[in-house]
């Protein structure tokens, strides 16, 4: 997989892609992510990327030369299968579109700064606007690495234990149950004797259980949504 990443702050993005599963998937060369400055890609000598807004109001607006640019010449060397928009008021972020976009080969993600993005970019430029909470960020570049992450990680291959991600909270449109490691006892807090017992079956059913009392507890309208 190929992810680009379009932003006006490329060193918000380093660190998320430099660590642990996200840079072990690299280096294996399951993903490629490339970030790319989008000052590169303005014409003018102050390389900026935004004005003010016609029509007056508080904030400036990423302007739209800059941006299509940028995803000309990146179209320009391979097809993408989807131009994503982070956006607050795009579609919310669930497992369930992570697993749609985990399937693709080529990604771009643009960020949105400041009051948004021209208008046009959404109009002419993007092919999906993805949200990940009903709130506002200073940038869109947290959010990407959010979306990144959570789709870089059901790639084949990246997770030591491919089975781990599906038992993953919402995998299933459920929270994941209760989990527990050693000692079996600590100061008189004891695991479950179930999970102690070896019979798969039965730690099978607990845990089925427990995913639906902690669904139905925390969540309970994820309930309604698989009804």
């Amino acid at each position: 997989m190929q992810i680009d990443i379009i932003t006006c702050l490329p060193k918000l993005l380093e660190s998320p892609f430099s660590d642990s599963i996200l840079k072990r998937a690299q280096n294996k060369g399951l993903v490629k992510v490339n970030i790319h400055d989008l000052r590169d890609y303005s014409t003018n000598k102050q390389k900026s990327i935004d004005d003010y807004a016609f029509g007056g109001g508080a904030g400036m607006v990423m302007m739209i030369e800059p941006i299509d640019r940028c995803i000309t010449f990146l179209k320009s060397k391979t097809e993408y299968d989807e131009v994503i928009y982070m956006s607050p008021d795009g579609e919310l972020m669930g497992q369930s579109l992570a697993n749609q976009l985990s399937l693709k080969k080529k990604l771009i993600i643009l960020c949105g700064h400041y009051k948004g993005v021209d208008e046009r970019v959404r109009q002419h430029l993007i092919t999906k606007e993805i949200s990940i909470g009903d709130y506002v960020l200073s940038g869109g570049e947290l959010a990407a690495a959010v979306v990144a992450d959570s789709i870089i990680r059901l790639l084949p291959g990246v997770l030591s234990d491919e089975t781990s991600a599906l038992s993953d909270s919402f995998q299933d449109g459920l929270i994941a149950p209760p989990v527990y490691s050693r000692p079996a006892e600590y100061k008189g807090w004891k695991v479950p004797d179930v999970l102690l017992s070896g019979h798969e079956l039965k730690i099978m059913e607990w845990r089925t259980e427990k995913s639906l009392e902690r669904t139905k507890e925390r969540r309970p309208e994820l309930l309604k949504n698989n009804c």
